[in-house]
């Protein structure tokens, strides 16, 4: 794959064992910190090109689950991690992966729009593409169009690269995290309550960049918005305590939940 192609989804070849479409697998998964049990038995299959919601009361282990995908809880103290997370086959938390490494194939939206403040519109998305060592300018700058088009930014801000990214209104910024993300090439993109302090209309448009972005990447959002869960997400999976209650087709979720508590939440009897 080259640096300017989007990701896709392997295919088996005629004759060989039918693969899953399954992209990321999360098997017997426990976080604790300093032996306090943060979330526990989380199994989930999450297929490629699809968004999958996660909702949940808060403290119910939404983002401790997020940040499992990429490591970000080997930088905690007291943090520990059991059973497997594997993306295309590959257990995240073999002893031989490194996590660094591992982290930048994986693209992380925080809830608080967080572009470098002392960079410029281009050096922000261009950052993560220059750690990797790509130093050709015209294919940096091949690659940041690409991603301002991709995360709807491009026509809003091509005439304006050089300015600092701190001018840019909140959901512009928001979307100039998601183009920092998307550049390099990540084999999965996570969204911490990416819209929350965003206005409708800024909210609108991160919705329909989550919308078009998963024709090429599996994306796994977190949000405390259920309405927005409806709009964006194929599958839900609905956390209380620490634990996956249930995980199913966003439709069925909402609809005609399995679970008793799932239907408590969703109809808005807490949380």
């Amino acid at each position: 794959m080259t640096l300017v192609e989007k990701p896709k989804i392997a295919k088996p070849e005629e004759g060989d064992i039918p693969m899953t479409n399954d992209r990321v697998v999360i098997e017997d998964l426990a976080v604790s910190y300093s032996g306090k049990i943060a979330i526990k038995d989380v199994n989930m299959k999450i297929p490629g090109q699809s968004v999958t919601a996660l909702i949940g009361p808060s403290g119910c282990g939404k983002t401790t689950l997020l940040r499992t995908i990429n490591r970000m809880h080997d930088l905690t103290k007291g943090a520990e991690v059991t059973g497997k997370v594997t993306i295309d086959g590959k257990n995240i938390y073999d002893s031989g992966i490194n996590p660094i490494l591992q982290r930048r194939k994986i693209g992380m939206v925080f809830q608080k729009p967080n572009p470098f403040p002392t960079m410029s519109i281009w050096d922000n998305v261009a950052a993560g593409l220059k750690l990797n060592g790509i130093k050709n300018r015209a294919l940096l700058n091949e690659i940041i169009e690409d991603s301002l088009k991709m995360s709807y930014l491009w026509d809003e801000v091509k005439d304006d690269l050089k300015k600092p990214a701190v001018t840019l209104s909140g959901g512009q910024q928001q979307r100039l995290c998601i183009a920092r993300a998307l550049a390099i090439q990540p084999e999965v993109l996570l969204m911490d309550e990416p819209a929350s302090a965003l206005d409708p209309i800024a909210t609108a448009k991160i919705e329909q960049t989550i919308t078009e972005l998963k024709e090429h990447y599996t994306i796994i959002i977190v949000t405390h918005n259920m309405q927005q869960a409806v709009r964006v997400s194929d599958r839900t999976g609905f956390m209380y305590l620490g634990e996956l209650i249930e995980y199913d087709k966003t439709d069925n979720i909402f609809k005609n939940p399995k679970e008793e508590l799932t239907r408590n939440y969703v109809e808005g009897r807490f949380g």
